[in-house]
């Protein structure tokens, strides 16, 4: 199986996101999705599909003033299609990149290096995979959540500490590998520009920009 469109994977990715984060699931509107998330910074997300963000109207009214601190706005576009439009409250998230890849050949999780142990548990269709330094200190975490036959890959980070030990790629082969056992045929993910160049290597391919931008929570009084 393979994404036919990039709106294909990005459907795809707002599910398995929506589960990962622990959020409502989208939410179906005329020009995407809304997810409803409930945190003070991030109150919802909307995701434009369809060549949505190419329309002025529609993003201008998700742009209004009145829009609540906390709003979140993805589009798959780079920044410069929809900055015309922009208004004051509203920032940019760090450049992003819609990432997709076939599980064709599955393979087990691969060992983990000598001084390191690996943990895992899964629920609900979420897994999450930790390896700790013989210290008990984190040497990377991720998780990878299974909506059908689709595996969204998220949250991945390496300690600062333990970076350059290829603790990275066995993060992202093992979340592969427990995808695959699970069912899925195709991974899709939310990168930034450091863990694209990661990801590249590992067979991902690119096939949207993700373009993000939040409306800023204001500042208390505090008196």
């Amino acid at each position: 199986m393979a994404f036919a469109t990039a709106d294909d994977a990005a459907r795809a990715w707002t599910e398995g996101w929506a589960l990962s984060r622990g959020a409502a699931e989208p939410l179906p509107q005329p020009w995407g999705v809304t997810i409803d998330i409930g945190l003070p910074n991030a109150v919802s997300r909307h995701v434009l599909l369809d060549g949505s963000a190419s329309e002025e109207a529609t993003v201008r009214k998700l742009l209004h003033a009145d829009a609540a601190p906390g709003t979140w706005i993805k589009f798959l576009e780079p920044p410069e299609v929809v900055a015309p439009w922009m208004t004051d409250g509203w920032e940019y998230d760090t450049p992003g990149h819609l990432m997709t890849l076939p599980l064709v050949h599955p393979t087990a999780a691969p060992d983990v290096p000598t001084g390191y142990l690996r943990r895992s548990w899964t629920r609900a269709g979420l897994t999450r995979v930790l390896v700790l330094a013989a210290d008990g200190s984190l040497g990377a975490r991720g998780q990878v959540a299974v909506t059908g036959t689709t595996a969204v890959v998220d949250q991945v980070e390496t300690g600062r500490a333990h970076r350059r030990r290829g603790l990275g790629t066995l993060m992202m082969r093992t979340l592969q590998a427990y995808a695959a056992k699970q069912g899925a045929l195709d991974c899709v993910l939310g990168a930034t520009d450091d863990g694209r160049a990661l990801y590249t290597t590992l067979g991902w391919e690119k096939v949207s920009p993700l373009t993000g931008v939040f409306r800023t929570v204001a500042e208390t009084d505090g008196n």
